[in-house]
């Protein structure tokens, strides 16, 4: 399947030298724009274009992308070239710590428990921006902690890819090799390594290995608070510093 993408503001004009999609465009998109009440003066441009995402993900050669929807939270690498679409949530962020951070039982500890559940847990838990990613307290680690949660981060992409494709298999073989695959059958190896990045993540926290689950959530939520209160404290003195200049 193939999405025609004009970008977020290209002149009609310019659009249809791409002959061949601006015909199919106009033949199948434009008679639906045309009763919308939306999307009819540029019924060639998707409604919701992402300017933004687009924005930040400009230059980076690769960037995190996570599905809204899945059993198992993983984070993958995709090329930068690649537009995502509405059912993946990324970030923009090309660094081995960020990804070790996000694919930590920490992390995702945090995320079930401020996602909400589709239906059996078979079906996944959603993970949303506002209310999983952006109150989660990231470890203020030294730059030793970084590059230690780096390292195994790359280990861990490395062995995956390495499992995805491997040399010899047939095309049938190779669809069967998925990452829920892989983390349903949770191999000795892949345990490994995660239990590598665990411990990495908890040492920059400067937290003790391994922690109970409401232990590592209530820690969570204490620097999160904390955090929280520190800003607007913050905020306070400059809003009043301001008012003694005024």
């Amino acid at each position: 399947m193939w999405t025609v993408d004009f970008g977020t503001n290209m002149p009609i004009g310019e659009a249809a030298l791409y002959e061949a999609p601006f015909e199919y465009v106009v033949r199948h998109v434009k008679p639906e724009r045309e009763v919308s009440r939306t999307t009819i003066a540029e019924w060639w441009l998707h409604e919701r274009r992402r300017g933004e995402m687009r924005e930040a993900l400009s230059g980076l050669h690769r960037y995190i992308a996570t599905p809204t929807t899945a059993k198992h939270r993983l984070f993958v690498w995709l090329d930068g070239r690649t537009l995502p679409d509405h059912a993946l949530i990324v970030f923009a962020r090309d660094d081995d710590y960020f990804f070790g951070v996000l694919h930590s039982s920490v992390h995702e500890l945090w995320a079930r428990g401020l996602g909400t559940q589709v239906r059996e847990v078979e079906s996944g838990f959603r993970y949303t921006p506002t209310t999983t990613f952006e109150p989660f307290p990231f470890p203020d680690a030294s730059d030793d902690a970084r590059r230690e949660i780096a390292e195994v981060a790359k280990a861990l992409d490395t062995l995956r890819l390495g499992w995805l494709n491997p040399p010899g298999l047939c095309a049938a073989e190779l669809r069967a090799r998925t990452l829920t695959n892989l983390y349903n059958l949770r191999p000795s190896w892949l345990a490994q390594v995660h239990e590598r990045l665990d411990r990495a993540v908890h040492a920059a926290y400067g937290w003790d290995y391994p922690l109970e689950r409401d232990d590592v959530l209530a820690r969570l939520v204490g620097l999160n608070t904390g955090r929280a209160r520190a800003q607007e404290r913050t905020l306070g003195l400059g809003l009043l510093e301001n008012d003694s200049k005024g």
